[in-house]
């Protein structure tokens, strides 16, 4: 059983995670330290990144020792030029990798995906939690596999959407948000089935009847769904807060 805790402001994190954790459930995650906590492992996961919110967001997860299965060193990410694909030339993607991190002010983010939720009737806080699980917030993020922007989206996608420029954060959350929001209709508004096909593909989801055996994608549905939870809570103490007042 995981438990869900937020850590208190001041905690110290390390810039890039430290451990990947991989959980006897199938669950991986990477985690930036642990601790010991009773009969339980503490475990912090990676802090929010600017833009979707701040390292005093972070959160662990509690779970028994012997709930997990392998834990795995991770090195310090070096600098590197990402591959090209498909619609992605290597000048696109030489100038992707050394251009600055896009990231967007909150306020800015906040405006896009708002906007797009009105559109599509989706909840702002749940397209936050997919661009916060896809790209960190970084609009010019670039997958190994070619998936690019805020949302993620690969060329083939984004073309059937209208995405011309996949870098352009309106551009790229707005045919994000229509893919999501085909796919909350196809599978009536549930939640975690849509955002298990955003990640593994339809396909994959139909003839597995549900959430795939995958273990990046059922890692992915935890996070987006955590991360959703999260906001939703404060949310709450935000609105509890200036009733008060």
């Amino acid at each position: 059983m995981l438990t869900l805790l937020a850590t208190g402001a001041g905690v110290s994190v390390r810039a890039y995670a430290a451990e990947h954790i991989t959980l006897r459930n199938g669950f991986e995650f990477d985690c930036t330290r642990r601790e010991a906590a009773g009969d339980k492992v503490r475990l912090y996961l990676m802090p929010v990144v600017v833009g979707l919110g701040s390292a005093e967001d972070a959160n662990y997860i509690e779970v028994s020792a012997d709930a997990v299965l392998r834990i795995e060193r991770i090195a310090d990410p070096v600098a590197e030029v990402v591959a090209p694909s498909a619609g992605t030339t290597a000048a696109d993607a030489i100038a992707t990798a050394g251009a600055a991190p896009a990231l967007l002010t909150a306020t800015e983010m906040r405006e896009m995906l708002v906007r797009a939720g009105v559109r599509h009737n989706i909840d702002a806080d749940l397209l936050a939690s997919v661009v916060q699980a896809e790209s960190g917030g970084n609009a010019r993020a670039v997958s190994r596999v070619g998936a690019a922007g805020l949302m993620q989206l690969m060329p083939g996608t984004a073309a059937g959407l209208g995405v011309r420029d996949r870098f352009a954060p309106e551009e790229n959350i707005g045919g994000g948000t229509a893919y999501l929001d085909a796919l909350l209709t196809h599978y009536h508004d549930d939640i975690a089935l849509a955002v298990a096909a955003y990640n593994a593909g339809p396909a994959a989801v139909d003839r597995y009847h549900g959430i795939p055996p995958y273990a990046e994608t059922r890692a992915y549905v935890a996070r987006v769904i955590r991360e959703f939870n999260r906001r939703k809570r404060a949310a709450v103490r935000t609105n509890l807060t200036a009733n008060a007042k």
